[in-house]
């Protein structure tokens, strides 16, 4: 959201891991960012969230819409009850949506998951995103098996998930009756479970990294185990360029670009997290330690 809008937005990010990253790239934002590090929105850090949300009520007038961001391996639901079981939240809030973003092009590799599926099932809009790296034909398919797991949500084809904000903001779509007839038992507190499988690997180094072994190494990385890497986001210091470089990836895809400037005496530290199946932390440290001048 990153369009002039006009709305005051008070943003609240989850980080599935031990380093924030995604507070990091919000460039010259008003709204109002809140970060949780220490675990799945929706199990360990929910207290944390009823009470980030109760501080941020105290400051209504600063805002006037408010954004929870999850992990993409959040289920959903226990996040949804927060707003329903809470006091406070239930008499100052109104759940106007769910919104879900699509991976259009890794999707097929994780259908068989139940996060996946409770996100999608769980939406009240789908932003089909990456439609720019997948042909027609497979997103028609995409919408026909999405529309059969969710034959109410709004559906819009994106690329970098560029929308209207008026698509996703202030559009009261969620329907109480609607989440209770997917899961019965998504009020019960206790009825939440993760995939274990799935975890995250996080690296915080000082100094420079040198761009080259840098790109050798996650090419040599992705081509080996994309298939189980889900995310990786880094903030780096790469050859002590005067602004930040920015990367994240998807199984096999890995993008980058300049950041913020490093500001005058910061401390330049290398941050990276590694999000998916079968990880190597101590193989992953290492490799990138050799990455340094």
């Amino acid at each position: 959201m990153s369009s002039e809008h006009g709305k005051r937005v008070a943003v609240i990010v989850n980080e599935f891991g031990q380093i924030g990253i995604d507070g990091q790239l919000v460039i010259d934002a008003e709204e109002e960012i809140v970060e949780m590090n220490n675990g799945c929105i929706c199990c360990t850090v929910r207290g944390d969230l009823i009470r980030i949300v109760g501080n941020l009520i105290e400051r209504r007038e600063r805002f006037d819409h408010l954004v929870i961001e999850t992990t993409g391996l959040a289920d959903p639901a226990p996040v949804i009850q927060s707003f329903f079981v809470d006091e406070n939240m239930r008499s100052h809030t109104v759940l106007d949506a769910v919104v879900t973003v699509v991976d259009s092009r890794h999707i097929w590799h994780h259908w068989e998951s139940s996060e996946v599926q409770e996100q999608i099932a769980f939406a009240d809009v789908l932003l089909l995103n990456k439609k720019d790296l997948v042909s027609s034909a497979q997103m028609e398919e995409l919408k026909r098996r999405v529309r059969g797991m969710n034959a109410f949500a709004k559906i819009y084809c994106t690329e970098s998930s560029q929308t209207s904000i008026g698509k996703i903001l202030g559009i009261q779509a969620f329907d109480l009756k609607n989440a209770l007839s997917i899961d019965p038992a998504f009020l019960d507190e206790d009825a939440h479970e993760h995939d274990q499988s799935v975890y995250s690997v996080s690296i915080a180094d000082a100094g420079a990294v040198n761009s080259h072994r840098l790109t050798a190494w996650l090419n040599r990385l992705v081509q080996e185990k994309g298939r189980d890497i889900f995310r990786i986001k880094g903030i780096l210091n790469v050859d002590a360029e005067d602004r930040r470089f920015v990367f994240q990836g998807v199984h096999m895809l890995l993008e980058g670009r300049p950041g913020r400037p490093w500001q005058l005496g910061e401390c330049r530290r290398n941050e990276i997290v590694f999000i998916g199946r079968g990880l190597e932390e101590q193989k992953l440290r290492q490799a990138f330690r050799e990455c340094l001048v």
